[in-house]
């Protein structure tokens, strides 16, 4: 038997609770006058208030007389938070970045600011530029800025409307506005993200006649969209004829490029764009290599790119970088290639590299679906031995596991280094891993956790108590339910559903149905009302000890007081009449549901077709399939179809056994091969067994 208290050792270690006196102390210096200011320029600096002003007819007079003396001192910041309590209302962020943009370039160029409006035009939009809000504007003296028409352009190209964009780039005249390389940006990076690059094209070539010289902006657009396309030879051209002006290409042009060779096909050519950008001295980023990898995965397939990528990293300088081998550790993990993924981690290790806490977790959790489990803990034990820190997540995917194969020892060493490394934060983090061990029936480990949090400082909270109550019921340990229930209720909680509910299970486990139904009615003394899981447990319950008519007594309970029953509330008494052969109480059950708006599940369907069947009452079984493969939500498998092909070939009704044989084969053609015969053969055997 294990020693109850498990982590004697720990307790220690753990950091003392926060003083919180001396902090409260401090905070509450504050002289009286600084508190008054602060009030005034809470309420000064209210958003939502700005944001309701917007909505009024005299929107601008309104704003204007009550911020406009301190907006200068609020800044960009407050423009940001107004933008983003009006984005429901992309016309009233309109109305705002109008207003703002009066006080100053600052304002209107800010990159928050910009980047608050573009999702709020992007995510509700669009706003159209009609005369209407051209007039609204100019009525209040200001006017349509550059940067507010490359803000709508963008939202169109995002929206897809780069025709109306560039309808919008041929009247910039009538709005007092002339083509600017910023407009002429804004509409071809429009073009190209809305997959008209034929248009960006003639814009380009449209631009030295307005004086606009292309930059690297302008020149990365074109980029993009080629690339996005896999005309990656015309990519080069432009890349040539950007150098030709002078223009040198930044990182995001050669990433694009590794894009576009992995579209088109090339990856062997992507991987030289790594040694080209080392001859500029432009260093690739983290999406060079994300670019790369991914690409090179989506070109060649997963194992095929697996080798590749493997080679090169061999052979090529430039991909030994920790990105590169984090991002393939992605696709490998997520591409279920776990022993691949192991393998480079040791190829990593012995290069020295050491993974960080999230990649290594993604790699965790595809060893633990792939590989034996004790390959996944000499994995964990070799990362920890070389300096590294798993993190939470990790942690409980490993004690997951290790409570499933019962090895209860593992699991103490990693709850120790969990607490050694103060990886518990809060009680939601102590409630993860009780919830985990009442799940895996280890409630004294579960207590012994609790002890561990309250000493170092954090209280257990209602869904601390209700995991315990319900690891316990669930193991039918009733006695000690009911000391944790009493122990919820002298520390001032008051139980709620969760517990109720977890409570009256765990008696129905241990068949104590009297004290069940008693503690169901003790519900309403304490406030709480049953919901239908509530009365589901019950009425499984009663039809498992042979008293369906209790069952069905609750299920006109339930109904009368307004719960709305579900499929599993009528399975269990439909199931016990079936076994009881009272097919007629069944079937009439059956109505009654469909009469009630409660959809059956293939359960149901299932347990009705096989007791007619039995009864060869197949005519009755048949209607019942019938209206279940009516029904979109619920497909009939094999084993809704065998029971009836059997009873009609048991009844000597061989030509319509195999016309349900037939029919069952073309509603499952859709299947691959392997799983289609082998529905089909089980069809079979099971009909010869009748």
């Amino acid at each position: 038997m294990r020693s109850r208290r498990l982590l004697p050792s720990l307790l220690p270690r753990l950091p003392k609770p926060t003083d919180l006196s001396a902090q409260i102390h401090q905070r509450s210096n504050l002289s009286a006058q600084s508190c008054h200011d602060a009030t005034e320029s809470g309420a000064a600096a209210d958003p939502a208030r700005a944001v309701s002003l917007l909505a009024e007819r005299s929107w601008f007079e309104r704003i204007n007389s009550e911020f406009a003396a301190s907006l200068l001192q609020l800044g960009p910041r407050f423009v940001v938070r107004a933008l983003q309590h009006a984005a429901a209302e992309p016309l009233l962020c309109v109305r705002l970045y109008v207003w703002a943009s009066r006080f100053g370039q600052h304002f209107a160029r800010d990159r928050a600011v910009r980047r608050a409006l573009g999702d709020a035009l992007w995510r509700r939009g669009p706003v159209v530029l009609s005369a209407a809000l051209v007039a609204e504007v100019q009525g209040c003296g200001c006017v349509i800025s550059e940067e507010l028409l490359c803000a709508l352009v963008e939202s169109w190209g995002r929206l897809g409307l780069a025709h109306y964009a560039r309808e919008v780039f041929v009247q910039m005249p009538r709005l007092g506005l002339w083509p600017s390389i910023m407009v002429y940006n804004a509409v071809i990076a429009a073009s190209v993200r809305a997959g008209a690059v034929d248009s960006a094209y003639l814009l380009f070539q449209q631009m030295p006649a307005d004086g606009c010289r292309p930059d690297c902006f302008t020149y990365n657009a074109l980029v993009h969209g080629v690339c996005r396309r896999g005309i990656v030879d015309e990519a080069l051209r432009l890349v040539k004829q950007m150098e030709g002006a002078g223009i040198r290409p930044n990182v995001f042009t050669y990433t694009m490029l590794v894009d576009g060779f992995c579209n088109a096909g090339r990856p062997e050519d992507a991987v030289g764009v790594l040694e080209k950008m080392k001859e500029k001295g432009v260093a690739p980023t983290e999406a060079t290599y994300r670019t790369l990898v991914h690409g090179v995965f989506r070109s060649l397939g997963t194992d095929k790119a697996y080798r590749t990528l493997s080679k090169w990293i061999e052979s090529h300088p430039a991909m030994h970088h920790r990105n590169a081998f984090d991002t393939l550790l992605y696709c490998l993990s997520k591409n279920n290639m776990a022993n691949e993924a192991v393998e480079l981690v040791h190829k990593m290790s012995s290069r020295g590299y050491l993974l960080g806490n999230a990649t290594f977790g993604i790699v965790i959790s595809c060893a633990l679906k792939r590989l034996e489990f004790s390959h996944v803990c000499q994995l964990v034990d070799d990362f920890i031995e070389k300096g590294g820190k798993l993190g939470f997540d990790v942690y409980i995917l490993m004690i997951k596991s290790l409570l499933s194969s019962k090895d209860i020892s593992k699991v103490h060493e990693y709850l120790s280094q969990m607490v050694l490394h103060r990886l518990f934060s809060s009680v939601t983090s102590y409630n993860m891993v009780i919830d985990c061990l009442s799940k895996a029936g280890e409630m004294e480990m579960a207590m012994e956790i609790v002890k561990v949090m309250q000493e170092s400082g954090f209280l257990p909270n209602l869904v601390t108590f209700n995991t315990l109550i319900s690891g316990y019921s669930k193991l039918g340990n009733v006695h000690d339910a009911k000391a944790v229930l009493k122990m919820l209720t002298e520390l001032g909680f008051m139980p709620d559903i969760i517990t109720f509910t977890s409570l009256i299970d765990g008696l129905c486990h241990t068949h104590q149905l009297d004290d069940a139904f008693d503690c169901f009615s003790e519900m309403p003394k304490w406030g709480v009302r049953p919901n239908v899981q509530t009365y589901n447990v019950l009425i499984r319950a009663f039809c498992s000890a042979g008293h369906v008519n209790k069952a069905i007594h609750l299920l006109n309970k339930m109904k009368m007081d307004g719960i709305s029953p579900d499929a599993y509330s009528f399975n269990a008494p439909i199931l016990s009449f079936c076994r009881m052969r009272k097919i007629d109480k069944a079937h009439k059950l059956f109505t009654a549901m469909l009469r009630y708006g409660v959809a059956p599940d293939s359960y149901t369907y299932n347990t009705l077709i096989k007791a007619l069947c039995d009864e060869r009452r197949v005519d009755e079984a048949k209607e019942i399939l019938l209206a279940m493969e009516s029904s979109s939500c619920i497909a009939a498998n094999q084993h809704t179809y065998w029971p009836v092909v059997g009873a009609l070939t048991k009844m000597g009704h061989f030509n319509e056994a195999g016309e349900f044989m037939n029919k069952f084969h073309r509603r499952n053609a859709h299947l691959g091969s392997s799983a289609y015969l082998r529905a089909g053969s089980e069809i079979l055997v099971q009909t010869v067994n009748v």
